[in-house]
């Protein structure tokens, strides 16, 4: 039952928002009582808490399982990139925003363990790219995996980024190409092209 608790928490939370979803909403979905939520979780926060974890923990092992396969590096930002799309849908309920306001202790450690995966993974992605000779040579590691961090983590800030003007999947595009178009070689770029246009068909 917990898993079953955790799953469809998980579903409501990233549709509608974290502070949106109530124990009654949940229960009433469920079709189970508040006390049996409770007995699993003891309050609201926990339970977010333990979703995001879970979500998170997904997400990382599906990325480690793409890193496995030994695509070139460029196929493996554009599968990585549907990996994070389907799990976070199109967060048109901006979960993050709520997450950040109503539960900035759990945000924050959220965006800490993301950073340090994501670091770890882009440090790798750059490296094995200018090794394959698709990226520069003279790039800034440290500096490039930084800022790709930011650039990605700013997409969800809808202050910027309105979601009248914007879907997730096209900013996601549109930023996996700046970034890549910074620092492919002209081997890159017809990787990089050949991706483009077979995702355009």
């Amino acid at each position: 039952m917990r898993e079953k608790i955790l799953y469809k928490a998980t579903d409501l939370f990233l549709n509608l928002g974290f502070k949106s979803v109530t124990m009654d909403d949940l229960a009433h979905e469920l079709g189970i009582s508040k006390k049996t939520i409770y007995t699993h979780f003891p309050n609201k926060t926990k339970l977010v808490e333990e979703c995001t974890k879970q979500l998170f923990c997904t997400i990382s092992e599906e990325i480690d399982n793409v890193c496995a396969l030994e695509k070139n590096p460029i196929e493996e930002l554009y599968e990585i990139k549907k990996i994070v799309l389907l799990h976070l849908k199109d967060e048109k309920a901006s979960p993050q925003y709520q997450l950040q306001k109503y539960y900035p202790k759990i945000f924050e450690d959220l965006k800490n363990k993301h950073f340090e995966v994501m670091q770890g993974c882009t440090v790798q992605n750059i490296k094995k790219g200018i090794q394959m000779g698709i990226y520069r040579k003279n790039l800034n590691i440290d500096f490039l995996s930084r800022i790709y961090f930011s650039g990605i983590t700013s997409l969800k800030n809808h202050l910027l980024f309105p979601v009248t003007m914007f879907t997730m999947s096209s900013l996601m595009d549109e930023f996996l190409e700046y970034h890549l178009r910074g620092i492919v070689t002209t081997k890159g770029q017809e990787i990089l092209n050949t991706i483009i246009n077979s995702n355009q068909e």
